[in-house]
């Protein structure tokens, strides 16, 4: 009891402390909530506070435009594929193929990434553009992979469903019209990569069987004997890189 008497005795001053600063920081804050014109332009700046907040809420949105503005939807779709024909279950389990995805899919994004750099962030950190003017070059590279990604029959196909008349360049094409299109188009291009993969692998399965059936061992498992000639002649080809690097140069091919 003594010592619970002594913490309170030293919470009450510490209190009366942080009231004031509480309050001088709430004070502080407020104008932080002002938008001012910029001198020369005629363009906005906003105060720091509020950039933290909207760099905050588009960090909410950074797994979506991962998923839907990168390479990683076609990269994991592949990976996956490749996993299932080889039959071994959860082997690579799903961390390392997730993993393998985002540093594969930097990778193919890093030209896109440095133009970004180069075009948007430096002079937007050195303050010789403004924000609107820095996202709108930002999108300048970002569309232009989408666009070299996508299928012109995709895009016409979302064009068609919104109820417009086409555009005059590619360019002009809305990210709200693009993201859907180039979606649809790296599904696609996963699935007949898939597709690709499994048939090696499909051959050996059909072979094992009949073999297995030729010599009437019906009651074995076809999968269980075919699992090592799989991962034997996946080795052997040297199948990692070969999937890797295709994934890879399939974005700039």
């Amino acid at each position: 009891m003594r010592r619970l008497t002594k913490i309170a005795r030293l919470m009450v001053p510490a209190a009366t402390l942080l009231i004031p600063a509480a309050s001088m920081a709430a004070d502080i804050g407020l104008p932080a909530l002002s938008v001012q014109t910029a001198p020369s332009g005629g363009g906005q700046t906003y105060t720091l506070t509020l950039q933290v907040l909207a760099l905050m809420t588009a960090l909410t949105l950074l797994p979506a435009i991962l998923l839907m503005m990168t390479a990683f939807t076609r990269v994991i779709i592949v990976l996956s594929i490749l996993r299932q024909a080889l039959g071994a279950g959860q082997t690579p389990p799903n961390q390392v193929l997730i993993g393998l995805s985002l540093f594969l899919t930097f990778f193919i994004m890093t030209p896109v990434i440095d133009r970004i750099n180069e075009d948007a962030f430096k002079p937007y950190s050195a303050g010789t553009i403004e924000a609107s003017v820095a996202m709108d070059r930002a999108l300048v590279p970002l569309k232009k992979f989408m666009l070299d990604q996508t299928r012109e029959s995709d895009i016409a196909t979302f064009v068609k469903i919104s109820g417009g008349k086409g555009f005059a360049s590619p360019q002009d094409v809305p990210l709200t019209l693009l993201v859907p299109a180039f979606v649809t188009s790296e599904l696609k291009t996963a699935f007949l990569m898939g597709f690709l993969i499994f048939i090696p692998f499909v051959i050996i399965d059909l072979v094992v069987a009949s073999v297995l059936m030729s010599m009437g061992m019906m009651m074995l498992s076809p999968v269980l004997i075919s699992l090592p000639f799989k991962l034997m002649l996946f080795v052997l080809v040297d199948g990692w890189t070969l999937v890797m690097g295709t994934l890879a140069s399939s974005f700039y091919s």
